[in-house]
């Protein structure tokens, strides 16, 4: 899931590939508020995660947000 979301994070939001690690918090790797909204969207648009940007802003790290990812994934 760290993949799938540097993936994003890199070619959608546009952050820099060095700064995206999952021990890097947020505001390293570029992270600020609009972003978190538009990580929202594309995450519930794309993958049908449902992650409000506010619980995004309360993710410390990139790793704290793929853990979110993966308990909100839908089970297949």
């Amino acid at each position: 899931m760290y993949e799938v979301l540097k993936t994003i994070l890199v070619e959608d939001l546009q952050l820099h590939d060095v700064d995206v690690r999952p021990d890097v918090d947020r505001e390293g790797a570029g992270l600020d508020s609009l972003a978190m909204v538009e990580l929202s969207m594309i995450l519930s648009k794309r993958f049908q995660i449902e992650i409000s940007d506010d619980e995004l802003m309360g993710a410390s790290t990139v790793a704290d947000i793929v853990r979110l990812m993966e308990e909100r994934s839908p089970r297949t």
